[in-house]
């Protein structure tokens, strides 16, 4: 009887996370307007967002114990992955260009690369978690990791800019008006290396 109660425990705290991280998802997809509700509930769904925001612990400081036995068991079982549990919901579409700079003043730009089929499919995903992340010191950290991985094939690269950004695909009206998809920049980052350096940082 006594596991009995504690499968019953356990099965009711795995459901009220993963209800909780799918309503966060589903209330942050409605408050950036990316329904046909009316946009002036949009408000209200960020509240509600930020009500789940509160529940999961992610407003506790970085190193608060329960927010990090929560934010571990979230991704240990697998909720917190993708673009929700509930998948598939189709991603914003995310883009990270590297602009490297030379001694000599000339720049380049880079894409990510990837040395397999697999790692291409993930890329998205790693992308989406990115945009998501509101720690900007690990949302940093991740993006300077990249950035080291382009520098290794350009070692003559004074500095690289990460330039993180979102393609926004115009409406149905704009693209009967001939719209183009816009691009805007959500964050960038300017990072050194040295020749040196032989690890990631």
């Amino acid at each position: 009887m006594r596991f009995q109660r504690a499968y019953l425990i356990g099965f009711a705290l795995h459901f009220f996370l993963l209800v909780t991280v799918a309503s966060r998802d589903f209330f942050a997809v409605l408050a950036d307007g990316s329904s046909y509700l009316p946009a002036a509930l949009e408000p209200r769904w960020r509240m509600l967002e930020d009500a789940t925001f509160t529940v999961l612990g992610q407003k506790l400081p970085p190193n608060n114990l329960m927010r990090e036995t929560i934010a571990c068991y979230l991704h240990a079982a697998g909720i917190e992955a993708g673009y929700g549990y509930f998948a598939p919901n189709v991603p914003y579409s995310y883009k990270l260009v590297f602009q490297l700079t030379y001694p000599n003043g000339t720049t380049e730009y880079e894409l990510p690369s990837v040395a397999t089929t697999e790692t291409g499919r993930r890329l998205p995903t790693l992308l989406d978690f990115i945009a998501a992340n509101r720690y900007e010191p690990l949302r940093q950290l991740i993006l300077k990791m990249l950035a080291y991985s382009v520098w290794q094939h350009h070692r003559d690269a004074l500095r690289i800019r990460a330039v993180f950004g979102m393609v926004i695909t115009p409406s149905i009206a704009g693209y009967t008006r001939g719209d183009e998809p816009s691009y805007a920049v959500v964050c960038a980052y300017d990072f050194g290396f040295t020749k040196t350096e032989r690890s990631p940082p």
